[in-house]
């Protein structure tokens, strides 16, 4: 379904150097799929040596969804390109969302094939789209006849009323919520899914009365019965009989999930007194300046401020704060023994990052991968996320584009980082993953909600002639990866569940729960009517929307119990099944450098970084594997998959430290200093002469 829109030859595709004129000549073509440059001499742009190629996308290809900013080189100097324009550049430099940087000269291209190219581009990835126009349906309507594989061989979509059973059967949450189907055909709101869970003494006639608003949504139940929940807070009126109404409802739904002394609930605020949108959106805008890099001069020239920089972004300490807030709600499903219910406007963004960190910490099952995407798929795609406005694919609003998803990635990241044993997925995974954002051939990331995502595929409408499209599902890696790839998505460090005595497995979780919650929860008044009465106002005046000048949340009562559960858990060895909090002191929440990093050859070390270290490993690994095989006198094939992901790292002696995506990328000659200490050293000549005296510093 990819047609060609425009296209211009002798364009030169420069080495980012010292903004040198040094390439490769070849074609650039944008389809309404991607801008690809095709090179004259193919053999230098692909390298049979890459290890880890994408089959749907090329090195030299970016989907028009990836495209972040266009500038244009007018007489040396960089501007950025909109609309129409009356001059164009002699050079065009596109910065990309997965922070790659392309550099075209057009000097040597034919100026009507140069306009052509560039009005092309500026357009078909900077002007406002319709959802009908994406590229997406023209594959899905291409690729009709081919059978995809079933989803639900990679994750549990939930969407179907059993999916539901099946995780409130496996969370042993079927006692106390249920799976309800009073929204089947999105008739009582478009904005939640078909299917969905809630407390069952909620009666079902109290959903539709503020259109899903003011519901509290199951999320994940605890070991010990307690629940993860989520609400949407109720429109702002101003009417006091309106309000009147609201607080009336609240207060009896409130009582479903409040029932001193048996179950007490704590509210989350999370629009009022945690993140808000606008921090994300200009953390991250100044963080990736730091990786978008246009050539080795700019690089060297920020190095010495890099770190700096790199702290006024604050998206470190965003992730550092979601962590944090991660962690204190498991404090109080775990010590306290309270049900936790987390408010926002519509539940659908910083609900999903906190309840996913949430059981991603607390749940081994979602440390699989299997389990993973099934989470994603629960909290993020079937949860409402508006993936479509938040990644802005159609282009109607800047204001709308929030990494929020990306940050979540980014926090799981820093977990995989510190505790690697206990997830059966790679850092690598999370990179591709976050990738596929922009890749307009599955459906996952491209809707706002499952209710839009079925409305535009056809699976409403009962008087359609045609049958829906079937869209790939993101989750089928076998779509861009070839098999060899794929296993440098599984961690070969991950440690499988030990098989204990389930009795022994019991005494060890209440042991654990005991000495955490008894201290804490007898400081907590007694649950008397009074103290009922003061929590139901309080939830009613957050979702209200009516602003309190002091939360419960923000007492110095939780920072001790924080402090306590976060001190006793960091004092005992980690249980890679079991509840895995990450360190979040200053210097242990660091840069994720396979993914900001990969593209910038200065910041590789040769030979070097976990990866020289990872390979080590799974070399023994196999050779234990090859004795092991040896006495049983037989092979299975999960091993030799094993095996080819130690082969895979071994192929090169001198891997890039961020690899797969690095592997041969050029290496600077330039030293590690800024351009200002170069002089001091003396020239370049005189440094490749001395090169040799250089110690080994990849251990430092």
């Amino acid at each position: 379904g990819e047609q060609l829109l425009c296209e211009a030859s002798t364009v030169l595709k420069c080495v980012q150097e010292d903004s040198c004129q040094r390439g490769i000549y070849g074609r650039l073509v944008c389809t309404d799929f991607k801008i690809a440059f095709l090179g004259d001499d193919e053999s230098a742009l692909d390298n049979d040596e890459t290890q880890f190629k994408n089959k749907v996308i090329g090195e030299n290809d970016i989907t028009l969804h990836c495209v972040d900013q266009i500038y244009g080189v007018f007489d040396e100097k960089k501007k950025t390109l909109f609309g129409q324009l009356k001059k164009y550049p002699e050079k065009l430099i596109i910065h990309c969302k997965d922070l790659r940087v392309f550099h075209f000269c057009l000097r040597y291209t034919k100026e009507e094939e140069v306009k052509r190219i560039v009005s092309g581009i500026i357009h078909h990835t900077q002007a406002p789209k319709l959802l009908k126009r994406l590229f997406l349906f023209s594959y899905a309507t291409a690729a009709q006849n081919h059978t995809a594989t079933d989803p639900k061989n990679h994750a549990v979509m939930f969407d179907t009323l059993q999916d539901w059973c099946w995780e409130l059967e496996r969370t042993k949450g079927n006692m106390k919520y249920k799976a309800v189907s009073v929204n089947e055909g999105y008739k009582v709101c478009e904005r939640l899914p078909a299917y969905f869970v809630v407390p069952t003494p909620l009666p079902e006639e109290d959903v539709p009365r503020f259109h899903g608003h003011g519901i509290p949504i199951w999320c994940w139940s605890c070991h010990s019965g307690c629940a993860l929940l989520k609400m949407s807070a109720l429109p702002k009126e101003q009417d006091d009989g309106v309000l009147q109404i609201q607080k009336n409802f609240l207060d009896g739904i409130y009582k479903t999930i409040h029932r001193p002394p048996y179950e007490i609930v704590k509210t989350e605020d999370l629009s009022s007194n945690f993140l808000s949108l606008q921090e994300i959106q200009t953390a991250y805008s100044k963080f990736k300046q730091l990786f978008l890099i246009d050539n080795s001069t700019e690089f060297w020239d920020t190095d010495i401020k890099w770190f700096s920089l790199l702290e006024s972004s604050s998206w470190l300490d965003i992730i550092r704060r979601c962590l944090k807030k991660a962690i204190e709600i498991i404090e109080c499903l775990e010590a306290q023994n309270m049900n936790v219910l987390l408010l926002e406007e519509n539940a659908s963004d910083l609900c999903c990052l906190v309840s996913s960190l949430v059981q991603v910490m607390m749940d081994p099952h979602c440390r699989t991968r299997f389990g993973f995407q099934s989470l994603v798929q629960k909290e993020w795609i079937v949860g409402g996320h508006c993936f479509l406005d938040r990644c802005n694919h159609l282009r109607q609003s800047d204001k709308e584009e929030v990494p929020v998803f990306l940050l979540f990635l980014d926090c799981v990241w820093q977990l995989v980082h510190q505790h690697p044993p206990a997830f059966e997925f790679t850092e690598t995974y999370l990179t591709v993953l976050s990738d596929s954002l922009y890749i307009p051939i599955f459906s996952t990331f491209f809707f706002n909600s499952p209710h839009q995502k079925d409305t535009n595929m056809g699976r409403e409408g009962q008087g359609a002639q045609s049958k829906p499209l079937n869209l790939l599902t993101v989750w089928d890696w076998s779509v861009q990866f070839e098999p060899k790839a794929q296993t440098l998505l599984k961690n070969p460090l991950y440690v499988e569940k030990p098989k204990l005595d389930k009795g022994q497995r019991k005494g060890t979780h209440f042991k654990h729960q005991r000495q955490l919650s008894l201290p804490l929860t007898q400081s907590k008044s007694s649950p008397k009517r009074g103290f009922f009465r003061e929590e139901t106002d309080h939830l009613i005046k957050n979702l209200l929307g009516k602003r309190i000048s002091k939360l419960i949340n923000s007492s110095e009562e939780l920072q001790d119990n924080f402090r306590e559960f976060y001190d006793s858990w960091r004092s005992k060895p980690p249980n890679y099944h079991g509840l895995l909090l990450p360190h979040i002191e200053g210097p242990e929440i660091k840069v994720w450098a396979q993914r900001y990093l990969r593209w910038i050859p200065e910041a590789q070390i040769l030979g070097g970084g976990r990866v020289a270290t990872l390979s080590k490993l799974l070399e023994t690994m196999e050779e234990v594997q090859r004795l092991q095989e040896k006495i049983e006198e037989r092979h299975h094939s999960q091993e030799a998959l094993q095996a080819e992901a130690a082969s895979l790292l071994r192929t090169s002696a001198r891997l890039s430290s961020l690899f797969p995506f690095a592997l041969l990328q050029r290496h600077s000659s330039k030293p590690v200093l800024p351009t200002s200490g170069w002089k001091a050293l003396g020239d370049e000549e005189d440094l490749a002469k001395r090169e040799d005296e250089f110690v080994d510093l990849g251990d430092v």
